[in-house]
C-alpha cells in the first residue's frame, strides 16, 4: 500500500475490517492515503473520542487492519458519491457497519432533534479542549506532500472571497471584530513572533515587476522616508507642534517653528 497519492488521484475510499473477517465495520474517504486516515483513527480512539466505531477500535485495535476500496480520480464530489454507494452497498449486503451517517461531503444521514442538541450544548459548556501538543499530536514531524497542499488550494480556492466570505459586506457594530482591542501581552506575542525569520517575508525580496508597480501606485504621493524627515515636512516647515512627535520637544525645534510663524505673518 503506498505512502503518498499519485497527483491524478482526488482521493479513495477504504474500508476497515478485523484482520480474520471479511466483514467491513466502518467505510470512510480520504484525500490522504488510507494507511494515514488509519492512523488517525486509532490516535483518535486512544484519546478517548466516543462513538460505536472508537468503542469498537479501542476493542479490537490490534486485530483490525485498513484496506483502499476504490481510488476517485474525477472530483470530490464523485469521492462524496463513491463512499455513500460503498456504504449502501456493503449494509445491503449484511455488514454491520458502524458509521453514524450514510457518507458523503455533507452532514447527511443523523439529524439530530433540538432535545439532543439542547443536551449536547448542556454538555460541552464549560468543557476544556483537548490538547496535544508536541509530539502527542498524532501528527507530529509529518508533513502534507506538496500534492496534496496543492489539491487543498485548488479545491479552496475562492470559498471565502466576495460574497462568499459570511462577513462580506459588514462594517461597524455588523463586523464580528467590531470594537475587539488585543491586549498588550497579545500584541508583544504577535510582536516576537513575527520578528527575524518568524516574519513571512523575511529573507524575501521583491521583484522588479513588483517594485515597478509599487513605485507607480505610490507615485505623486508625499511619502517622508523617515520619522525625521515627517517631522520637518509636517511640523517645523509649517511652524506646528504635536505633543506625540519625538523631536517636536527640543528647544531649537519650536524656535524655528516659532520664527517660520513671524515670517508667515510678515509676509
Amino acid at each position: 500500500m503506498s505512502d503518498a497519492l499519485d497527483p491524478e488521484i482526488v482521493g479513495l475510499v477504504y474500508g476497515i475490517r478485523l484482520a480474520d473477517s471479511a466483514e467491513y465495520r466502518y467505510v470512510g474517504m480520504t484525500e490522504s492515503t488510507a494507511v494515514r486516515r488509519f492512523a488517525r483513527h486509532r490516535a483518535n480512539a486512544r484519546a478517548g473520542r466516543r462513538t460505536p466505531f472508537y468503542d469498537w477500535l479501542r476493542k479490537y485495535d490490534g486485530g483490525a487492519v485498513v484496506d483502499e476500496l476504490e481510488l476517485v480520480r474525477t472530483t470530490r464530489q464523485d469521492l462524496g458519491l463513491a463512499e455513500m454507494r460503498w456504504i449502501a452497498d456493503l449494509r445491503g449486503a449484511g455488514h454491520r457497519l458502524l458509521n453514524l451517517t450514510d457518507g458523503g461531503l455533507g452532514p447527511s444521514g443523523v439529524v439530530w432533534s433540538d432535545e439532543q442538541r439542547e443536551a449536547a450544548r448542556v454538555r460541552s459548556t464549560g468543557r476544556k479542549g483537548v490538547s496535544r501538543p508536541g509530539a502527542l499530536n498524532p501528527f507530529y514531524g509529518a508533513r502534507h506532500t506538496a500534492e496534496q497542499r496543492a489539491r487543498w488550494s485548488r479545491d479552496r480556492a475562492g470559498t471565502n472571497a466576495g460574497e462568499a466570505n459570511p462577513n462580506y459586506g459588514k462594517f461597524g457594530p455588523e463586523h464580528p471584530s467590531y470594537g475587539h482591542t488585543m491586549s498588550e501581552e497579545a500584541r508583544l506575542a504577535l510582536s516576537e513572533a513575527r520578528k527575524g525569520a518568524g516574519n513571512p517575508n523575511f529573507g524575501k525580496s521583491a521583484s522588479a515587476e513588483t517594485r515597478a508597480k509599487m513605485s507607480a501606485a505610490r507615485r505623486g504621493r508625499p511619502m517622508p522616508s523617515s520619522r525625521r524627515s515627517a517631522h520637518t515636512r509636517y511640523h517645523t516647515n509649517k511652524g506646528a507642534w504635536s505633543s506625540r512627535c519625538e523631536f517636536c520637544d527640543s528647544i531649537i525645534e519650536r524656535q524655528f517653528a516659532l520664527l517660520v510663524l513671524q515670517g508667515d505673518e510678515k509676509a
